[in-house]
């Protein structure tokens, strides 16, 4: 049995007056971005800073093999001066991410308020080989933010930056990450990101899970949560306006006498309002029927949460037993990289696709120079990897039509 928490947020209207942003752009400089990166880059970010308001406050931090506060964090006041200093940035050197993202949060804490959208928009094109660089030491650096209410987000230029490292600073920070194929593509998605920093309407999220007596919370599905007894807890640092966020738990129910109610749970969400300053608190019970007759509770069945459940279970199961992740315990997962397991915190479901090759006869991979395992509970005898006998493929994929 499946409880589907769902969370969206509420619209915001044009005439509300938006949460305050405290906002540090950070650049990769390193020699890799010479040319058009870094001409792109430097346009982008000028033109994100025209989404901006007078009450926002923006730095802008540059970083090689050493770090650079190119403007210090400050009121959108002088604009036009700090787009003279992104303006003078040059590109060379090699890649100090860690020190860069370091020096960006510390710009935040300069102006840093209950009351305001704290974010990190990094910029990389390359691999952290300067000071701490492994996917654990960002993670842990995005986990430490994430706690002062601070969120990352990465954007990936080409095809030789650090996927792990960057996914793993923004999963940790409850951030977004982007791969970018061309440089030309840096404004709109600066501008996309901008959009979702601007349009934050609630902070400090906390959901408590509170069990009926006799309801067993087994586990969360997709997301990190701490199981204690009849309770379950978990936090996200933001929600945007219209934007849809939900939480799965496993839960089993003890049998009982049929046409009677079962009490499943209490959901408890607090927040900050970010339009209104306000901490808020809803409360939400769910309750379940008993039932002796199985065509009621298949006409009950809410089938969108089965197939969300399908989704997440079906990739988990088959992840583990194919043996591209291993479970640690509690949510930890480790992902196979030839013949090396790579740790992460959590198992990100969400970056696996479900392919049907009745529907799917080409499929686009999002990396071409990176190799995808195939996971499938089909035969594989249609496919590229049957015959390349291997089920790792590379640029694309092909499926052979089955009839």
């Amino acid at each position: 049995t499946y409880l589907k928490v769902g969370l969206t947020g509420f619209d915001l209207e044009a005439a509300a007056k938006r949460a305050p942003v405290n906002v540090a752009i950070v650049i990769d400089k390193s020699g890799s971005m010479a040319g058009d990166k870094i001409k792109h880059a430097k346009e982008a970010a000028k033109q994100a800073l025209d989404r901006l308001g007078p009450g926002d406050m923006v730095s802008v931090i540059a970083f090689s093999d050493k770090v650079e506060v190119i403007a210090p964090a400050s009121s959108l006041s002088e604009r036009e001066a700090v787009k003279s200093a992104i303006d003078r940035i040059t590109a060379n050197g090699s890649t100090a991410l860690f020190a860069g993202v370091s020096k960006g949060s510390e710009e935040l804490r300069k102006n840093k308020q209950a009351n305001q959208v704290n974010r990190i928009v990094l910029l990389s094109d390359g691999i952290a080989n300067v000071g701490p660089s492994s996917p654990q030491d960002l993670g842990r650096l995005g986990t430490a933010l994430s706690k002062e209410g601070i969120t990352v987000t990465t954007l990936g230029l080409g095809l030789d930056y650090n996927e792990d490292l960057m996914t793993q600073l923004a999963l940790h920070s409850d951030g977004n990450h982007a791969f970018i194929k061309d440089s030309a593509e840096l404004a709109n998605i600066f501008q996309r990101e901008f959009g979702d920093i601007l349009s934050v309407v609630a902070q400090r999220i906390s959901v408590k899970i509170h069990c009926a007596g006799g309801i067993r919370p087994v586990r969360v599905l997709g997301r990190e949560a701490d199981i204690r007894g009849q309770d379950v807890s978990l936090a996200m640092n933001q929600i945007y306006a219209k934007q849809e966020k939900y939480i799965m738990l496993e839960v089993e129910i003890p049998e009982g006498a049929a046409d009677t109610d079962a009490p499943v749970a209490e959901v408890q969400l607090a927040y900050r309002n970010a339009i209104s300053k306000a901490d808020e608190t809803v409360v939400s019970k769910s309750v379940a029927r008993r039932v002796a007759d199985a065509s009621l509770v298949a006409e009950s069945t809410n089938k969108a949460v089965l197939v969300d459940v399908a989704k997440l279970i079906g990739t988990e199961k088959e992840l583990i037993d194919r043996g591209i992740v291993r479970k640690e315990g509690g949510t930890a997962f480790f992902f196979g990289r030839g013949k090396t397991l790579v740790p992460a915190r959590q198992l990100d479901l969400a970056a696996f696709s479900v392919k049907s090759k009745s529907k799917d006869l080409d499929v686009e991979l999002p990396r071409p120079d990176k190799e995808y395992q195939v996971v499938s509970r089909q035969s594989l005898a249609f496919t590229d990897a049957a015959v390349n006998k291997d089920p790792l493929v590379k640029g694309s994929f092909h499926i052979a039509d089955p009839s």
